[in-house]
């Protein structure tokens, strides 16, 4: 396994982590979200995190981290309620719904490898900002297809892009990760 993909599955493992002591708090509560919702959800995550890229101030005590782990969430969240559709109550079944997790993060973890194995891991010599400019770009994008019903001429589906907005936001929290790791050993 090549080091971004462990890298990848420990992030995955943190967001799961998460996600799962979310859904023993409040079951899975999002099952009634439509799948607009969810994408405003992102939005207003990416939102935030260009907002203090740009103006450098926080006034609530959330990091960019903290928000792109999130977008990871969100976007699984929004893949399984394209799978199964929205519902009108949360009496979900919480091992099906970790297992839809668990599914639709491996199948993010095989499209990450494809796309390095092909782009060359160029996003490792990005900035988080542009990183960030790519998913709000996917945002949107995904805003516009839903506000068209679904329907695109030439263009990947909702899913490529909530997969996108995932890998991109794992990407992110790698190179959050190596850059705190760089200054620890420095110390």
């Amino acid at each position: 396994m090549s080091e971004t993909s462990v890298q990848f599955e420990k992030i995955i493992s943190q967001c799961r982590e998460l996600f799962s002591k979310k859904l023993q708090d409040y079951g899975p509560a999002w099952r009634v979200l439509r799948p607009s919702s969810i994408t405003d959800q992102i939005y207003i995550k990416v939102n935030r995190i260009r907002t203090l890229q740009m103006t450098g101030k926080k006034m609530v005590d959330e990091s960019e981290e903290d928000e792109f782990v999130a977008i990871i969430n969100y976007s699984i969240i929004a893949l399984i309620q394209l799978e199964k559709g929205f519902s009108n109550d949360f009496n979900e079944n919480k091992e099906e719904i970790l297992n839809l997790y668990d599914h639709y993060a491996n199948e993010a973890r095989q499209l990450m490898e494809r796309k390095n194995h092909d782009y060359g891991e160029a996003w490792r010599d990005m900035r988080i900002s542009s990183i960030t400019d790519l998913i709000y770009q996917k945002v949107l994008r995904t805003k516009q297809i839903e506000d068209n019903e679904g329907v695109t001429v030439v263009s990947e589906g909702l899913d490529a892009n909530y997969f996108d907005m995932l890998n991109y936001s794992v990407f992110c929290l790698i190179k959050f990760s190596e850059k705190k790791n760089s200054i620890e050993s420095q110390n």
